[in-house]
């Protein structure tokens, strides 16, 4: 069985880096909190997303507070990310991957129904075996929806022989979870220096990933 590779979406594949950072920026005005420059943002950013904001206010956003986060950020971010494309290089590479025999799959934490027709307005949907976003309420961690990305997938797969590609140490995690390998991305929501105590290959530029891919799970 050859390696599979689950595709991020927000920060890898699509470059959106500026839309989230705008989203937020509006969200942290709801709560008081000034605006961030995007070396501070992917600074600080951490998951779950609950915990990045107790680290800005100094204590646990209320339920009300969050709701307020949450909706300023997706309102904002959904006017935003229309003038977003994809990361440079990136629709070569999974023409590449697949031309070569390989498969690939897309899980994201951006909500499902909103996901699906913005992968398919690139032309992509095809080229994966399963695109799955987000179900249920945002701000969690991607764990449980990898185990279940790839149950869904069935045998066509091998975890042991999966690579996850992202940019945030959470996806690591949840490789490692699953029994899976994960290369992270610089040019996404982490710096190096967020990223590398995971303890995964750190690389800046979505080519180096593929090819790391290929290796790492050979």
């Amino acid at each position: 069985m050859r390696t599979h590779i689950v595709w991020d979406w927000n920060g890898t594949l699509f470059h959106d880096m500026e839309a989230v950072l705008g989203a937020s920026n509006a969200a942290f005005a709801t709560i008081g909190v000034g605006p961030m420059s995007l070396q501070e943002y992917r600074e600080q950013y951490e998951i779950p997303i609950p915990r990045f904001y107790e680290r800005l206010l100094g204590r646990m956003p209320s339920t009300e507070e969050w709701l307020r986060l949450d909706d300023a950020f997706h309102d904002r971010y959904r006017e935003l990310s229309r003038a977003c494309g994809l990361t440079e290089g990136a629709r070569e590479l999974l023409d590449g991957w697949r031309d070569a025999g390989n498969s690939q799959s897309l899980l994201s934490m951006y909500e499902h129904e909103k996901l699906v027709p913005l992968v398919d307005t690139f032309g992509l949907t095809g080229g994966f075996l399963r695109v799955d976003g987000r179900s249920g309420p945002s701000g969690g961690q991607k764990a449980e929806h990898l185990t279940r990305h790839l149950a869904a997938l069935g045998e066509r797969v091998d975890p042991a022989r999966t690579v996850l590609i992202g940019d945030a140490a959470d996806d690591a995690l949840a490789a490692l979870a699953a029994g899976a390998r994960a290369v992270l991305y610089t040019g996404g929501s982490h710096t190096r220096e967020k990223l590398e105590p995971v303890g995964v290959p750190v690389v800046d530029s979505l080519a180096e990933a593929v090819e790391l891919a290929g290796r790492i799970s050979g």
